[in-house]
């Protein structure tokens, strides 16, 4: 082999050893370092360098799904944006990345997953449930966008629960009250024939059993008072 294809063949092992080496313990604890410090630029450098954006850390939670629930934005985009990237790769919980990012409120996140397929009507626990459970400040734009995105308002969980049962005992009263106005039936049981009224007593939180009262009354105005 002469000098200059000998040196060609060493920059080509060069050029490879980043990639190669990406498959020992160090450069995966990295990764997952880098999402939990938010650090968008070395998921980036890692991704680029042929580390799988769908790896799973060691308790088999999808790279990206960990990234939104730790709320760590510049690394949820440098995933998304990475190619090869499932979007609808779930946990054991059955949860997908736009769940996460509905509950976190990560507008940006949810607009690119929408744009990327994710699945705004997955059976079971729907993103807009996770959605009516923020409380963030982009809660109720959470919401709206979900539903602009054809999210079904009276999805019902495994156990019959909609986005308005979720919304009264955990989330915002402006969720709460953008859910009715777009048409949420507040009469609607869930399987233990619990109603979105008696989520709100649940929690003791009066406000969103007078909103949902209010909401009932409306939709049967001969129905006397709560």
């Amino acid at each position: 082999m002469t000098s200059r294809r000998r040196t060609l063949a060493w920059l080509a092992l060069a050029a490879a050893a980043p990639v190669a080496g990406l498959a020992h313990a160090g450069a995966y604890e990295d990764f997952f370092k880098a999402i939990e410090l938010d650090n968008g630029a070395a998921v980036a450098d890692l991704l680029r360098r042929g580390f799988d954006p769908n790896a799973r850390d060691p308790k088999g939670q999808p790279a990206l799904i960990v990234a939104l629930r730790g709320d760590s934005r510049k690394a949820a985009a440098a995933l998304i944006a990475a190619r090869g990237l499932k979007v609808e790769e779930r946990n054991a919980k059955d949860e997908s990345a736009l769940m996460l990012a509905a509950l976190r409120g990560n507008l940006s996140a949810a607009r690119a997953l929408i744009k990327l397929d994710a699945d705004v009507n997955k059976t079971g626990w729907t993103p807009l449930h996770y959605a009516a459970s923020g409380t963030t400040q982009d809660a109720a734009a959470m919401v709206a966008l979900l539903l602009e995105e054809s999210a079904y308002i009276d999805a019902a969980s495994p156990n019959g629960t909609t986005p308005l049962m979720m919304a009264v005992r955990y989330g915002t009263a402006d969720v709460a009250r953008l859910l009715v106005e777009e048409g949420a039936d507040p009469t609607l049981k869930n399987d233990l024939g619990l109603t979105a009224i008696d989520f709100a007593r649940q929690a003791d939180r009066a406000d969103m059993v007078d909103l949902v009262a209010q909401a009932v009354r409306r939709r049967q105005p001969n129905r006397g008072q709560w």
